[in-house]
């Protein structure tokens, strides 16, 4: 599902951490615990990414940038620990993302599953709306053959 984000109510949130290249082993951490959708560990490096943490300094909650066709900049890897949801925390990275984007001219889309409705019910509450139901095809490398003697 693609959603259109022009009616996005947009934040800065300051308690928002940047992530980068040198967090790249808590955030595949979160992500394995999320399954937000696909991400690897380069993936940080093509936009703005935004994180949250608990009292311990654990990463619970990240959102970002992914891909940029022009005058647009979809917002990818939304994903809160299990312990933590119900907190608001993704609507938050969500808004504050968002915010980034439209201060460069852009607007926001998200993609989602159909079955993801808990997903769906937060980005429609915070002003998304539905372009186009698209089929995700996700297409991965072949697997090299084992080599050595038989």
């Amino acid at each position: 599902m693609q959603y259109d984000g022009a009616a996005l109510t947009t934040a800065p949130d300051d308690e928002a951490e940047v992530l980068g290249p040198r967090n790249a082993d808590e955030i595949l951490d979160l992500v394995t615990r999320t399954r937000p959708g696909p991400f690897e560990r380069r993936t940080v490096e093509l936009g703005l990414y935004l994180g949250l943490r608990d009292d311990s300094g654990r990463l619970i909650a990240l959102a970002g940038e992914r891909l940029r066709p022009p005058g647009w900049t979809e917002i990818s890897a939304v994903c809160t620990d299990p312990a933590h949801r119900g907190r608001g925390l993704a609507s938050r990275l969500v808004r504050a993302v968002g915010h980034h984007i439209r201060a460069r001219g852009d607007v926001p889309f998200l993609h989602t599953s159909a079955e993801n409705t808990g997903a769906r019910a937060v980005y429609e509450g915070l002003g998304f709306r539905l372009r186009a139901a698209i089929p995700l095809r996700l297409a991965l490398p072949p697997t090299p053959e084992p080599t050595g003697a038989s």
